[in-house]
């Protein structure tokens, strides 16, 4: 899979599997590749196609520290090219020696039919300024395109770059030169979009997307942590196809209830148009099944969820329309989990629903409704209180003149009878999800 076959549309939002909840920054080539096996098996099938390798590839052994930087003497030191561009550890990737980078691996990827992700820090390796390495194609050093002050606050392996000078730039664009001659099909980019010093990264963000542009391969351009700031929402549309409206997002069942608050928020901007198709605000990776296996965090463990829970992120996740980036490691997933994960009913909502938006929320009864192909509704019900609830909602409060002709329940595909509103009763972070015809 090469040049433009390879591309990823936009017109629907991003699918796949990610490394960072299950692993961390640890993850190696054949953990990737175990995930791998359990994807095309189980996720391929519904839809799913990217598989991306998140954080700190080129350390040569982070283990299952959260953010493992280096110390003062830039110790360890990164796997880098001669031009200040980090390479795969040949110790986690062993395919990427002699040069190979992740070709090889994004080859299988490929031959799978899938798409590569591949997940960057914002900026130039600390240690690439501090030996003033060479800018491929300029005259230009790392120390002069560096904009100390403006590194990362969380993980110090990165210093700022003036993305708005002609070396920035070009920087930028000898980065995703390398990331296209390995195959690269899809860029989740870090620390763009939040910083506690110099916030909101509109000159390094343009430079990306420049540089993405001239690669000559397509790619997404997928941004990370967030929360985004609304007030850039243009802006980040315009160069990116997809951006974190969160925080890391975990299996805490306050995280969750805070996402009703997010999404509505964004729910105006999904599916927005963009410069490549459309723009999808994204709610986080999934944190389903078996998590942090070998970090980021101290426990591995079986998501925290409830049942109830985890049909409630999906759920919220597929009609906000939300990218559906799976986080557990996939070879030990049990077979609820993957049920969930790839629900056809569910499915189909997150693929066809538009104009995603919270229809009522009082109390702990939380409506949401999206347009179904034909002028119909999806509708999804919730109940966000600790107690059991019944959550009704109007024909009115549906967008709906009176009811409708039928109504099917979408995670049993029955069809349900209708009468005077939509009503469930519903346990404590329970939903119930239905089309209406």
């Amino acid at each position: 899979m090469t040049g433009s076959t390879s591309a990823r549309t936009t017109a629907t939002p991003p699918m796949g599997w990610n490394s960072f909840d299950g692993f961390g920054s640890s993850v190696t080539e054949a953990q990737v590749l175990a995930n791998l096996d359990a994807f095309v098996e189980h996720l391929k099938p519904a839809g799913y196609d990217t598989v991306v390798v998140d954080f700190c590839w080129s350390h040569p052994d982070p283990g299952t520290t959260e953010n493992p930087s280096q110390d003062a003497s830039l110790r360890p030191r990164l796997a880098m090219d001669g031009v200040a561009r980090l390479l795969p550890a040949v110790a986690r990737f062993p395919s990427a020696a002699g040069g190979a980078g992740f070709a090889p691996l994004a080859e299988k990827i490929h031959a799978a039919g899938l798409r590569f992700g591949l997940h960057i820090m914002r900026g130039i390796p600390r240690q690439a300024v501090a030996e003033d390495a060479p800018i491929e194609g300029t005259d230009a050093t790392a120390s002069q395109v560096a904009r100390p002050g403006a590194d990362c606050t969380w993980l110090n392996h990165m210093v700022g770059v003036d993305g708005s000078s002609p070396a920035g730039r070009a920087y930028y664009a000898s980065l995703f030169r390398l990331y296209a001659s390995w195959g690269v099909d899809f860029i989740k980019a870090d620390d763009v979009l939040m910083s506690e010093r110099d916030g909101y990264q509109a000159a390094e963000l343009e430079a990306m997307r420049a540089g993405m542009d001239a690669c000559g391969r397509p790619m997404v351009l997928s941004l990370s942590p967030g929360r985004a700031p609304l007030h850039r929402a243009e802006h980040t549309a315009e160069h990116a196809d997809m951006w974190r409206v969160s925080a890391d997002f975990w299996d805490r069942w306050d995280d969750l209830k805070n996402m009703f608050e997010l999404c509505n928020a964004w729910s105006p901007r999904v599916g927005c148009a963009t410069p490549r198709g459309r723009g999808w605000p994204d709610a986080d990776m999934i944190p389903l099944g078996r998590l942090s296996v070998n970090g980021p965090q101290p426990e591995p463990r079986t998501s925290r969820f409830t049942a109830d829970e985890a049909r409630t992120l999906m759920t919220l996740w597929c009609v906000f329309r939300s990218p559906l980036m799976v986080g557990g490691h996939l070879p030990e997933t049990d077979a609820d989990t993957l049920g969930l994960l790839t629900h056809a009913g569910l499915l189909r909502i997150h693929r066809a629903g538009e104009r995603p938006r919270q229809a009522h929320h009082q109390g702990g009864a939380v409506i949401w409704i999206s347009d179904a192909p034909g002028g119909g509704r999806f509708a999804a019900l919730f109940n966000l209180s600790d107690e059991p609830l019944q959550v009704c909602a109007s024909w009115g409060q549906l967008e709906l003149d009176g009811p409708p002709a039928a109504i099917t329940d979408a995670w049993s595909g029955e069809d349900v009878a209708v009468e005077a509103a939509l009503t469930r009763e519903l346990a404590p972070h329970a939903s119930a999800v239905f089309e209406l015809r």
